[in-house]
């Protein structure tokens, strides 16, 4: 794998916050620690944890690949300057060292500008600085869905206007039946190479843009540029138990990479419509059943519906006060790491308009307890 500019750039041993002598076990346990703190499930809504959780997985894609955190500790431990030198003509070598412009960043485009080897960008393809693979552009949807699908979980599709690869050429850029050919000027290398005594310096081919192969018969649908703006469809896969404002990361859904570089990842951000009969506390979902003063006074069995079967049957004790909350377990959400409740939440209805019977009947009642009540209330206060 060539080294990517950000190599220069970025300390990912620091990004992980262990130290470069770091073990590939230690590097592993660091990378999931921080990736459990700042996962997108974990801080809904909040784009810098979301940054800061790109940059953690950048980072181990680099030091959790042994052939990768070779070639990066090697580029780390000569530096931008060092970075510049190669093969035989490396300091203490024979021969000269071979400079590339393109390793100095915007100091490159200065060194090519005093020696008259700046090159304009090309007609329908990048400029100097967008040489070789690139990664497709992350993207960002939203998706709105019921209350029992989301504790159910669901595949869904949803509808994304962006960038793709080009249906008719699928990709390469050249009309059905052709292909793009090796750039005659820098035979495929994306760069040309010009000796200037002691130093060679390296710019990006004019000719291909820097990509090593030019269109020759561009396709007639995206004129030679591989991509197109037009509407797909994504199959989405909605984890059992996601709350709302949850962001599910799609990887490689996002936007076509370029030059033969990988696609984008897709951040599905869901929004969980508020349901008539149930609310969420966590992992436990909750519901209210009101029942009549007799059978909170004398006990009763009332059904309740759960959000993801039958209903259940459960039982009221004698005596049970208005909003006193009863437990049902493991019928609340179910999700990868735990299952929570159902909470039961019990009102008692107090009629406003009675019959004459049904106010003989209450007024019996009164007599019989005669006061008893209010007198074991006041005198507890």
């Amino acid at each position: 794998m060539a080294p990517q500019r950000e190599w220069f750039e970025k300390d990912y041993y620091k990004t992980l916050g262990v130290p470069e002598s770091a073990s590939h076990k230690e590097i592993t346990k660091a990378y999931r620690k921080l990736a459990r703190e700042l996962h997108p499930d974990a801080n809904p809504g909040d784009t810098a944890a979301e940054e800061r959780f790109k940059e953690v997985s950048s980072a181990y894609d680099v030091l959790g690949d042994e052939a990768k955190r070779a070639e990066y500790d090697e580029v780390r431990r000569m530096g931008p300057v060092g970075g510049m030198y190669s093969g035989a003509g490396a300091p203490g070598g024979p021969g000269g060292a071979t400079f590339t412009s393109e390793d100095l960043g915007d100091l490159g485009g200065l060194f090519s500008n005093l020696f008259g080897r700046r090159g304009g960008p090309t007609p329908g393809g990048p400029g100097p600085r967008g040489t070789g693979p690139q990664r497709g552009d992350d993207l960002q949807a939203e998706l709105t869905m019921s209350f029992t699908d989301a504790i159910a979980g669901s595949d869904t599709t949803i509808s994304l206007v962006s960038d793709a690869a080009c249906h008719v050429c699928n990709g390469t850029g050249s009309r059905p039946g052709s292909a793009p050919q090796i750039c005659p000027t820098c035979g495929g290398k994306g760069v040309k190479e010009d000796n200037q005594g002691f130093f060679s310096f390296s710019t990006p081919c004019v000719s291909c843009g820097g990509s090593g192969a030019i269109v020759v018969d561009p396709c007639a649908n995206c004129h030679g540029s591989g991509t197109e703006r037009r509407t797909r469809e994504v199959k989405v896969r909605i984890p059992p138990g996601v709350s709302d404002g949850k962001t599910i990361r799609l990887k490689g859904r996002g936007g076509p990479g370029r030059n033969g570089g990988p696609p984008g990842d897709l951040f599905v951000k869901v929004h969980v419509r508020p349901d008539p009969t149930f609310g969420r506390k966590g992992n436990d979902v909750t519901v209210t059943r009101t029942i009549s003063f007799p059978e909170a006074a004398l006990g009763t069995k009332v059904k309740v519906p759960t959000p993801d079967g039958p209903p259940v049957t459960i039982k009221v004790p004698p005596g049970t006060q208005p909003g006193r909350v009863l437990r049902v377990r493991g019928r609340g959400v179910t999700t990868a790491k735990a299952t929570g409740d159902l909470l039961v939440t019990v009102d008692v209805a107090v009629p406003t308009e009675l019959s004459d019977e049904q106010r003989r009947a209450v007024e019996d009642l009164a007599a019989a307890f005669d006061g008893a009540t209010r007198a074991t209330t006041e005198a507890a206060s």
